[in-house]
């Protein structure tokens, strides 16, 4: 019987850090992890890639998202980053920690923050500003990742969120801003967040109320009910807030798609592109 080898030497340092990437655990608290995809070095790319983070919802299904941008990151000459949060943190029962920012001493999006500060030590990203994209749970970090840290934001796409926080200096947190200095040690920078691009993106037939009016899960609060009754009516909610601040969003509704992030991911990739395209037809300053 022959044995056909592989007559190509790899790089055991290199093999695992270039498309998709395993799993790596997040050197700031080893709890929690993320995978990447890195294109193929070629001679035209930049000194360093731009960096789109891709934030999982509920059923934290990271490394699909991931799958799903790969072509993108190749076209684009992007990384993508999928941070994964798993549920069951301290409480074995919870299944929302991250959405909130905060959860039990714990910041999320410090972690999102240490996470591309590793990743840029296995590969060459731009850490200074990136893109963000989350659905559904995910929908729920971005928009409030946006309100603490408009100054690391090129770009960010909000999809489907069921709760939201609404700027509102007249409600505590999460379901307005009021005491965002005492939460977080920061102020509501509205110039800043205005500079971001946002784009809130839904799915048509996005209708349903079972979980969105669910009074007796942990991640629900009077006055949610005001948002509206499902999460077309809450995008609607959210956009005309964000009109009140001054902050224009790009809104796309996808024909025929209900709950599904993955149905809204194309254009998001196209938001993305647009993005992109404007930042490299930009003189640096």
């Amino acid at each position: 019987m022959s044995y056909n080898a592989d007559s190509k030497i790899k790089d055991p340092s290199q093999f695992y850090v270039s498309g998709p990437t395993t799993v790596f655990a997040s050197q700031s608290d080893q709890r929690f992890s993320y995978l990447m995809y890195i294109p193929k070095r070629i001679a035209t790319d930049p000194d360093k890639y731009p960096l789109v983070v891709i934030q999982h919802g509920t059923g934290r299904t990271a490394g699909q998202y991931r799958d799903l941008m790969a072509s993108f990151c190749e076209k684009e000459r992007v990384v993508v980053l999928a941070p994964l949060f798993p549920a069951g943190i301290d409480d074995p029962d919870d299944l929302h920690n991250y959405k909130f920012i905060e959860y039990r001493g714990l910041r999320f999006d410090t972690l999102l923050l240490d996470m591309i500060d590793e990743a840029a030590q296995r590969v060459p990203i731009d850490t200074s500003r990136f893109m963000l994209h989350g659905f559904s749970g995910g929908g729920q970090f971005a928009h409030r990742f946006l309100y603490l840290h408009p100054d690391r934001l090129m770009a960010v796409s909000v999809g489907a969120p069921g709760r939201l926080t609404l700027l509102d200096d007249t409600s505590d947190w999460w379901l307005g801003t009021r005491n965002v200095r005492e939460l977080f040690g920061v102020d509501i920078d509205l110039p800043a967040i205005r500079g971001v691009p946002v784009q809130l993106v839904i799915g048509e037939l996005d209708i349903e109320t079972w979980e969105t009016n669910d009074r007796s899960g942990s991640n629900w609060l009077d006055g949610l009910e005001k948002q509206g009754n499902n999460r077309r009516e809450r995008m609607e909610t959210f956009r005309g807030n964000l009109r009140q601040n001054g902050i224009d969003p790009r809104v796309d509704i996808v024909p025929g798609v209900a709950h599904d992030g993955r149905a809204v991911l194309p254009v998001v990739r196209e938001f993305f592109a647009d993005v992109l395209a404007q930042s490299r037809s930009t003189p640096a300053s």
